[in-house]
């Protein structure tokens, strides 16, 4: 098979996760007989710095060009200091959303045995964890319109919007994953307080009489916030809107021990986005002890979700799996039993996984 992705390094430590996922991509080209083809473009603050456009037109096009795309993570913090500036690095993610219709976000949270003890949550507790989120992408209070602030920069609002078009064809999506796992599918809201929210349990509500095999429940936003940490095993597929979803799955990284462990897929019509849900982390960036594994797995996501293969997605995963059952740690993942000389940095992270991936397709 040949593919044609295309690599948005963007900012912080984007540039350093996004080199050892290629590297694992190659090392999957050569052991499955495929060739994948890496081009580059600007996202982010390196684009407003070099562009003046956090998604400068040459970088949509090249998107266009490509059967795939791989993000490392924009921002940085002197656009954070600025809450007035005009021109942000995240708004060219939000663009290239918008741009694609990405409306589908599939994050799981998979929690690797050997990391157990990384979280700060009991293990008792995190045994067996297993959850999907499916997070509506494209709409919600961060692309609904009117937004704004007033004449004197002193009051500000900004608008939450769902159509039920919008809201079936993500809740379609879940339901079909829900059938393929446990048959359960649990729907976050805030029906209690916001229309938006009453349109989406009714929308969800009426795609579910498609799916009488499906287990639906509905939980409101903080009653869910607090199920995750005190049951995350009571979750299969969980599906929310954009804003409920980005905060939960954040919340969510504790039960898999790190955002550094978060891979994740936005769909739409057309291509794929594939990024690592952790930010561009600048304070660490430059210095090899980012976790890749995040966007490595969000590679795997992209072998199987874009190009349909699965076996070599699920070969990532392993490798993945049996690094950390070697005990191998990157500096976000130790915990008080990881030895020295096994805590590694990123390059080495990336080798020895790209390493053990040979082995087992071997």
């Amino acid at each position: 098979m040949k593919k044609k992705i295309l690599i948005l390094e963007g900012d912080g430590i984007g540039p350093e996760v996004t080199r050892e996922t290629m590297k694992v991509l190659r090392t999957v080209a050569a052991s499955f007989g495929h060739e994948f083809q890496f081009s580059e473009a600007l996202i982010g603050a390196a684009a407003i710095e070099a562009k003046g456009n956090p998604l400068p037109p040459e970088t949509v096009t090249a998107a266009k060009q490509s059967d795939a795309i791989l993000l490392g993570a924009v921002g940085l913090p002197k656009f954070d200091q600025d809450p007035s500036a005009t021109v942000r690095p995240e708004q060219g993610l939000l663009k290239l959303r918008k741009e694609f219709d990405l409306f589908a976000n599939i994050r799981p949270i998979k929690l690797f045995s050997p990391l157990l003890a990384a979280s700060s949550l009991k293990w008792e507790v995190l045994e067996g964890a297993d959850i999907v989120f499916f997070r509506e992408l494209v709409g919600g209070i961060y692309f609904g319109e009117p937004r704004g602030r007033n004449a004197t920069q002193d009051e500000a609002w900004d608008t939450m919007r769902y159509t039920k078009d919008a809201v079936r064809r993500i809740a379609r999506m879940a339901f079909d994953a829900a059938r393929r796992r446990r048959n359960m599918l649990c729907s976050v809201d805030k029906a209690n307080v916001l229309e938006c929210s009453r349109l989406w349990r009714e929308t969800v509500n009426e795609v579910a009489r498609n799916y009488p095999d499906v287990t639906l429940t509905h939980l409101y936003v903080d009653n869910a916030a607090m199920q995750l940490i005190k049951n995350p095993r009571q979750f299969d597929v969980v599906l929310t809107e954009n804003m409920f979803g980005d905060i939960l799955t954040d919340e969510a990284a504790q039960i898999a021990g790190s955002l550094g462990m978060l891979a994740s897929a936005s769909l739409g019509p057309r291509i794929g986005l594939f990024e690592p849900i952790h930010g561009s982390a600048p304070d660490i960036a430059g210095k090899d002890i980012a976790n890749p594994i995040a966007s490595i797995l969000s590679g795997a996501m992209m072998l199987e979700f874009a190009f349909g293969l699965k076996a070599e997605s699920d070969a990532i995963w392993r490798a993945v799996e049996h690094v950390l059952k070697e005990c191998y740690r990157t500096q976000d993942i130790k915990d008080a039993t990881t030895l020295e000389d096994k805590i590694v940095g990123t390059q080495d992270m990336g080798n020895l996984i790209a390493s053990q991936l040979l082995r087992l397709s071997a």
